[in-house]
């Protein structure tokens, strides 16, 4: 497995990947597919991202995760092809995305994860994530209530 920055050139995959995983439910509070000009734009190299980083072994893209500005705070997102999680994808993503950020202008990363993620909430519990909030109401686009949590990763 090769662990790098995500480029431009990574979308179609990437966005292959957060459409399965969007199909499949249940991880993650976004519900409508996305396009690779979305993925770019919010995850890759538009004007508030602040990290992007992917997991591939073969060429195929086995996960990402991304750290861009988005309510005010510095919020990350973390993809893995469903059947991969819990295998080290995500730990090896966030040893990268620490070495993309420390240093520079960001003192903490957000993390809004559903309150009924389960594997979502121990990936970001084990690497170093503490609550800081949430969300009970938070609610998907039929009105099923989820909840959220908030956690944060100091930095500093």
């Amino acid at each position: 497995m090769i662990v790098r920055n995500a480029a431009p050139a990574d979308a179609a995959g990437m966005t292959a990947l957060l459409n399965a995983v969007i199909a499949a439910g249940g991880t993650t509070a976004l519900e409508t597919p996305m396009t690779g000009v979305d993925v770019r734009d919010h995850f890759i190299d538009g004007p508030g991202v602040l990290s992007s980083v992917l997991a591939e072994e073969d060429g195929k893209v086995l996960g990402w995760q991304s750290v861009g500005w988005w309510h005010d705070d510095p919020h990350i997102g973390t993809f893995v092809l469903p059947g991969l999680q819990a295998k080290g994808i995500g730990s090896a993503l966030f040893a990268k995305t620490l070495a993309e950020l420390r240093g520079g202008d960001v003192d903490r990363i957000i993390a809004w994860i559903r309150a009924d993620n389960v594997p979502g909430l121990a990936y970001y519990a084990r690497i170093g994530f503490r609550d800081i909030g949430g969300d009970p109401g938070f609610a998907l686009k039929d009105g099923t209530i989820v909840g959220r949590i908030h956690r944060q990763f100091d930095l500093v």
